[in-house]
């Protein structure tokens, strides 16, 4: 016997995401909290010592 419908998972889609990101559309300024609007606005951290190491690479004229 094979499962019925509703018990099989649905693939994830990025659900949560989604969700979160229409949420924001439709609330606006005055429905944002403090904490959830400094999380979207947060800048992405990322490695410079990495960028260097790669800029410094094709300098040398080094290909991948």
């Amino acid at each position: 016997m094979s499962r019925h419908a509703v018990d099989r998972r649905k693939s994830p889609e990025g659900g949560r995401l989604k969700n979160f990101i229409e949420v924001e559309k439709n609330s606006g300024e005055e429905g944002t909290h403090p904490a959830s609007k400094a999380l979207s606005e947060r800048p992405v951290k990322r490695a410079e010592a990495k960028r260097l190491r790669e800029y410094v690479r094709i300098e040398r004229g080094h290909k991948a």
